[in-house]
């Protein structure tokens, strides 16, 4: 446990580099597969950076450290969106690949990654925005129960009126945002697919504030 600790800590706070594309991404995201048997897809990004190690992990040598973001790639379902860290020995040849959860990430691309939901994929961001509505309302039942227990002490309704005028206006920012964004939907996708994705990422964003 103490390892993977290390290695979440690292994932977070390694510095950025230059953006990197040699051979160690593709033994990475090899070695990823067969450790998930599933199909993993990296983000050839500004995120996908190498760094120079040369020490020991344990008794391991490592020579470089690949970090980045990407997939578990789910047949019809949405992608599982993620963040790694590999060790390599050496450029060609990992030793260790490491997994953590990324926080706000994109709809429309959790519904895009798979071939058999890209073509059609509304029914994956209306799975997407049910999950996301039913973490939202338990933080939300949560928070207005502290909101009723503040106003027991003081005898009043100002939390609970607080809290519910917050969660009003959100939903009016976030309706009135997502009718905006759906005019701005790229070449190859719906406008309601795209104003449905914005949806979901709003109100996940919600979610992260509210915890």
């Amino acid at each position: 446990m103490r390892l993977i600790g290390f290695f979440a800590l690292l994932l977070l706070s390694m510095e950025a580099g230059a953006q990197y594309n040699g051979p160690a991404v593709e033994a990475c995201r090899a070695y990823a597969k067969r450790e998930t048997g599933k199909e993993v897809a990296f983000d050839r990004d500004t995120e996908l950076v190498i760094e120079r190690y040369t020490k020991k992990v344990g008794g391991q040598f490592v020579s470089s450290i690949l970090t980045g973001n990407g997939a578990v790639v789910i047949d019809k379902a949405p992608s599982a969106e993620l963040s790694f860290v590999c060790l390599l020995a050496d450029e060609k040849r990992p030793v260790f690949f490491y997994w953590v959860p990324r926080a706000n990430t994109s709809a429309m691309q959790q519904c895009q990654r798979s071939e058999g939901v890209r073509a059609q994929p509304r029914p994956c961001l209306e799975y997407l925005l049910q999950v996301a509505e039913m973490d939202l309302g338990q933080l939300y039942a949560a928070q207005f129960q502290d909101a009723r227990g503040r106003d027991l002490k003081a005898g009043n309704d100002d939390s609970i009126a607080a809290y519910r005028k917050s969660n009003d206006e959100w939903r009016q920012y976030r309706d009135a945002e997502c009718a905006r964004q759906r005019a701005l939907a790229p070449a190859g996708i719906a406008p309601d697919d795209y104003h449905l994705a914005c949806i979901v990422s709003l109100t996940r964003r919600r979610g992260l504030d509210m915890r």
